[in-house]
């Protein structure tokens, strides 16, 4: 096993005994947290609202990232970036609302909160929860379809996702190509009821209508987790062999898990696409172990997120008068390939470039569109 992966797999180890840790590409580390992931030291955030960040776990460079961009809105406040409360549920959507509760109660509602509510369900009760307590937030990634911001209020400021179709159908499109048209793909998917993990498949398949000699030979969900995923991918290999001519992974962490497999098997050369742009993936697209990657900028995803709820909070624009393309919108998103991973090393991942936090919609790619 490769030195990084087998790092990597014990990084994810560690999260789960709910220690954390800084990301390999120099992320700063998270504020340290008392009893419900709430910091004693906390007095109070800008104008008198707290900030928090809920969200699954740090066993990735991809979280770190988005709440790094939390700690950099934290901070242009003239704040420390301590003074963000680390809100970890640990995949658990109860552990979720539960947190939220606590923080909310600890700050007398006057709380600003960004959070993936760790499944789409569990949106609408959170998004209710700090309602009732007078607080403020907003979501990325999940929540169901006929839950928005506007049917609950000025309390639900924003929702923030990031089209996972089309990208994920141009670097299904980048794979088939490499699979010279035609040969069996699988799928390696995230949590079956996220979001992503659905809009990432759909990718996939739309792809698929226009390459008539690509079979889709399998679809296994390995829950966005690298130590399943090879696993996953192994029972795929035992089953399927060499009729696997290509992987289509819902994101980086899977798709460390499926090149290890594949190792095992003596495979070093199969193309495998993945999603969410992480230093170590992009670095892997550089040495060749992996075909493509798509960054969502998440640094700038969750500095904005927070940004929103507290600028909300403190009166600096009131959401009812915005329109909805502002209260749900995606982010942006960049296909890397090897053509251009040096230079979108050194754009993004080399140095984080500074972003205008009152500049709330200036990279929004438009409102969410539904099926």
């Amino acid at each position: 096993m490769s030195t990084f992966i087998k790092d990597f797999i014990e990084r994810e180890k560690l999260s789960r005994r709910n220690f954390l840790f800084a990301s390999a590409a120099g992320v700063s580390s998270a504020a340290l947290v008392g009893p419900l992931g709430i910091n004693p030291a906390l007095a109070g955030g800008h104008g008198g609202w707290s900030m928090a960040w809920s969200y699954r776990d740090r066993a990735s460079a991809y979280w770190n990232s988005v709440v790094s961009g939390g700690e950099a809105y934290v901070e242009s406040l003239g704040m420390a970036s301590s003074d963000m409360v680390n809100l970890i549920n640990e995949g658990s959507s109860e552990k979720s609302l539960a947190d939220i509760k606590a923080f909310l109660a600890k700050n007398g509602g006057k709380g600003a909160i960004a959070c993936d509510a760790n499944d789409s369900p569990n949106a609408r009760p959170v998004a209710e929860a700090v309602r009732a307590a007078g607080g403020y937030i907003s979501t990325i990634w999940n929540k169901t379809d006929d839950l928005h911001p506007w049917d609950i209020g000025d309390n639900y400021v924003a929702h923030l996702s990031w089209s996972g179709r089309k990208p994920s159908a141009d670097a299904a499109r980048l794979l088939f190509d490499e699979m010279g048209g035609k040969g069996g793909v699988v799928h390696i998917g995230g949590i079956p009821a996220n979001i992503p993990a659905i809009e990432r498949l759909d990718g996939l398949k739309t792809a698929l209508k226009d390459y008539p000699d690509v079979e889709l030979l399998d679809v296994q969900s390995a829950d966005w987790d690298t130590t399943k995923a090879a696993e996953v991918m192994s029972s795929l290999m035992t089953r399927y062999g060499d009729e696997i001519k290509g992987v289509h992974c819902a994101n980086d962490n899977m798709a460390y898990g499926v090149i290890e497999a594949l190792k095992a098997e003596g495979i070093s050369d199969m193309p495998i696409t993945a999603f969410d742009g992480n230093p170590e993936a992009v670095d892997l697209v550089m040495k060749g172990d992996l075909l493509a990657t798509v960054f969502t900028n998440p640094h700038w995803g969750g500095g904005i997120a927070l940004a929103l709820t507290h600028q909300a909070a403190i009166g600096a624009f009131k959401p009812s008068d915005e329109p909805n393309a502002h209260r749900e919108f995606y982010g942006p998103s960049i296909l890397v390939t090897p053509k251009d991973a040096a230079e979108f090393k050194a754009m993004y991942l080399d140095s984080t470039p500074k972003y205008d936090w009152d500049d709330r919609w200036g990279l929004s790619a438009g409102q969410i569109q539904y099926k």
